[in-house]
């Protein structure tokens, strides 16, 4: 089970733009017929329920989208390339330096992480009424390039939560499909196990057995850091107990600091605080740790007791869980009416804005749209260098630059890093 992966996102390149002239036996000197270059393939995630683990990157780091096709003379554009779809469970959250990129949690929910590039206009895209034979043609636009880190946080209705060995996989295993691994020590279960909970024959609920947590789990102690995470989606906890523990309530206060502790506080969700293994108890004792419990446990939780292996209790507590969960479901269904439907608007960017700096005798050029040009300039083609300079000039940095001193030979820098070097 691997629910953390490190993966390298490179979506295609476009295509280069061709340079090319018409030329048959009738027509000796064409006009030009260079055709654009194709786009590059994005890099798109779609969220599967057939996938319930990050295992498939574990080997492979690195998802590259095909690049665009160059374009060809007689006006042929290059063929854009497709898009790499990539399945991932659903429930992964995609992240790059601390920024959530997409939360990808419901089945079918696609989401654009890397943008393929742009391909380049051919010669013939050039051509005006002052313009009629230009030899300049563009390189393609490279494709976005990211380190992203997928997160799987499983989506369940009831987070089985508790110590070791206070039978959380014991219970998943009687009332679901599911088969974790079951024995009589502690940290058994290694990963969180779904199973799908027939309640009452019309209603099911989807439940996490989340592995044991103990002391300090919140600040990674035991691997509970790890765990905490897939109790982020569920609606609700049922927070297990051990009916034979000598110190209930220190157990119960234990969970629930770590759950408080976490980067998220989970002590908030509506739980239900169950005594378990009560298989051969009397119902004096089982009465007692019950009192016992209750003074234990977050004010307005449901306090229950019941037996996974001699099934008491268990249909009242899966009744209960419905209940809860339905509860749940519909104040948060009031919550999100309160939150009002407007479009978010990113920051506007001015893309032909640009500074100049100078660097150690650089002069050094920023800016959204000069940069890509030089990116999509070939700079070792006299005229794509020439129109280089004219649209520095046209956008007021030529001007610039000599107000700043620039001299004849001087280097001037566009970008950090350079995306292109020239001579002034």
């Amino acid at each position: 089970f691997v629910d953390r992966v490190e993966v390298r996102l490179e979506a295609g390149n476009g295509g280069n733009g061709a340079m090319s002239f018409h030329h048959d036996k009738f027509s000796a000197k064409g006009g030009p017929d260079g055709g654009d270059g194709g786009h590059g393939g994005n890099i798109v995630l779609q969220a599967s329920n057939n996938e319930n683990t990050l295992a498939a990157f574990r080997y492979k780091k690195l998802l590259k989208a095909p690049d665009g096709a160059a374009g060809t003379q007689a006006k042929k554009h290059g063929r854009s390339a497709k898009d790499l779809i990539v399945k991932v469970p659903v429930g992964t959250v995609v992240s790059c330096d601390g920024d959530e990129l997409a939360d990808l949690n419901e089945d079918g929910m696609v989401a654009i992480i890397a943008k393929g590039g742009k391909g380049g206009f051919g010669n013939a895209h050039f051509v005006s009424s002052t313009r009629q034979a230009p030899r300049v043609a563009e390189k393609g636009d490279k494709g976005e390039m990211l380190d992203a880190e997928f997160e799987l946080k499983m989506i369940a209705d009831v987070g089985i939560i508790g110590l070791p060995n206070a039978g959380k996989s014991t219970l998943l295993s009687v009332i679901s499909n599911a088969k974790p691994e079951i024995a009589n020590y502690p940290f058994t279960t290694l990963h969180p196990n779904l199973g799908v909970v027939d309640v009452d024959g019309k209603n099911s609920l989807l439940f996490a057995d989340i592995p044991g947590l103990i002391e300090g789990a919140s600040k990674g102690k035991g691997l509970g850091d790890e765990f905490l995470r897939h109790i982020e989606r569920t609606s609700v906890l049922l927070h297990l107990v051990d009916a034979y523990s000598e110190t209930i309530a220190v157990d119960v206060k234990t969970i629930n600091t770590e759950l408080q502790n976490y980067k998220i506080d989970l002590s908030a969700k509506p739980q239900i605080v169950a005594l378990s293994k009560i298989e051969g108890m009397d119902k004096k004792t089982v009465t007692a740790k019950l009192r016992q419990l209750s003074k234990s446990a977050k004010k307005g939780s449901q306090v229950m007791a019941f037996s996974a292996l001699s099934k008491d209790g268990l249909d009242g507590l899966l009744k209960q869980a419905l209940t809860v969960v339905a509860k749940k479901r519909l104040t948060d269904a009031k919550e999100a009416e309160k939150v009002p439907k407007v479009p978010v608007i990113g920051a506007s960017v001015d893309e032909d804005a640009w500074t100049v700096e100078v660097i150690k005798d650089v002069f050094v050029v920023r800016g959204v749209k000069i940069e890509r040009f030089a990116d999509r300039t070939r700079f070792d083609d006299f005229h794509g260098l020439q129109r280089f300079r004219d649209i520095m000039a046209k956008m007021g940095i030529s001007s610039e630059l000599e107000k700043l001193g620039i001299e004849p030979g001087q280097t001037v820098q566009i970008g950090t890093p350079p995306n292109a070097t020239l001579e002034f």
